[in-house]
């Protein structure tokens, strides 16, 4: 499968280049093994979703590729970078200049308006307050919630709380969104809105891996779907 050039959220990197790859990755927590032997790779501008039933190591992979933990065996590869490489101080750079993460839950500060929400990450790489803001603003106008840059995130609806946890994500320019459950806490509509989100960002060029158990999600925003059981890769498909 040939990958598509980043769009302006990427970092323009080559177009047949894994963003991310996984070589023979297993996970044990004691005598389990929450991933078992698991290769994968994700090329600039695809949309991959990760499914299968709760305990099939879906959050593990994840969280192996968003540097939250680390694997017992096997090589995780982002951007370039070998994770298990990387102490903790180079492992959270990475998570605040590479990678954009968005929660099942939002993950959202209640004390902070929804602009400094979103604000906020690119305030910790040393952007100034006034850019930082700037950013945010275009992103909520681009996300069509602007007009909610005062609010605070208990009053908004679940969609709303959504986009704004995506604006934060982006807010870097990461060249690889990592989502876990996206849909998970919404009803149909605002589920619908979020996957039309992510569908969108995907059409222009933005790297999607995705963690679900929503089958719309993965059908309307995925060009491959992976299947996990017991830790191992048990089916992929390709999305026409």
């Amino acid at each position: 499968m040939t990958g598509r050039a980043p769009g302006p959220y990427g970092r323009g990197m080559i177009d047949e280049e894994h963003v991310v790859r996984l070589e023979d990755v297993r996970k044990e927590y004691g005598d389990a093994a929450a991933l078992d032997g698991v290769s994968l790779n994700v090329r600039a501008g695809e949309s991959v979703a990760v499914m299968g039933p709760s305990g099939s190591g879906k959050s593990t992979l994840l969280n192996m590729v968003a540097g939250l933990d680390r694997p017992s065996s096997g090589s995780v590869v982002v951007l370039g970078e070998p994770l298990e490489a990387l102490g903790e101080g180079a492992l959270a750079r990475y998570r605040r200049r590479r990678i954009g993460m968005v929660f099942q839950f939002f993950n959202l500060l209640d004390d902070l308006p929804v602009l400094e929400n979103v604000a906020l990450s690119a305030q910790l790489i040393g952007t100034s307050k006034r850019q930082a803001r700037a950013r945010a603003m275009e992103l909520l106008g681009e996300l069509g919630i602007e007009d909610r840059a005062r609010a605070y995130p208990s009053v908004l609806s679940g969609g709303e709380r959504q986009r704004v946890g995506v604006a934060r994500a982006l807010m870097n320019r990461p060249a690889l969104l990592l989502a876990d459950e996206p849909t998970g806490a919404l009803d149909t509509k605002n589920g619908e809105q979020v996957i039309d989100l992510l569908l969108d960002l995907n059409q222009i060029g933005q790297t999607l891996l995705l963690v679900t158990h929503d089958a719309r999600l993965a059908e309307r925003c995925a060009s491959r779907v992976i299947e996990l059981v017991d830790g191992r890769i048990a089916n992929e498909l390709v999305v026409s």
